[in-house]
């Protein structure tokens, strides 16, 4: 189990121990954390679970795909931390991993 904290926009934290191989919008959805939709369902095709990724823990996820940072563009308040969380697989590496949420969604 990997460690994962999400931190909502308002700064309240959920911390879980979530199984390798989840992404990082599953278990957010399976865990009922707010402000995560993924109303996609992971398909890369909505921008409902936008996070920000701090950079120490950039180097540690792969480099987001065209098509994730086309989906990027539509989210609300995107910059150079924004990931979509149905892209990033939980490994073994990723354990404490802090990600947090934007204000809103849309």
């Amino acid at each position: 189990m990997t460690r994962v904290t999400y931190i909502e926009f308002s700064g309240k934290r959920h911390a879980l121990d979530v199984p390798d191989g989840y992404t990082l919008m599953e278990a957010a959805v399976n865990n009922q954390i707010p402000g995560i939709d993924g109303d996609c369902g992971g398909a890369c095709a909505c921008a409902t679970c936008h996070v920000h990724i701090p950079e120490e823990w950039g180097a540690k996820i792969p480099e987001p795909s065209e098509l994730e940072s086309g989906m990027l563009a539509f989210a609300h308040d995107a910059d150079a931390t924004s990931r979509l969380a149905c892209q990033i697989k939980i490994t073994p590496e990723l354990d404490g991993i802090e990600v947090r949420m934007p204000e809103k969604q849309y």
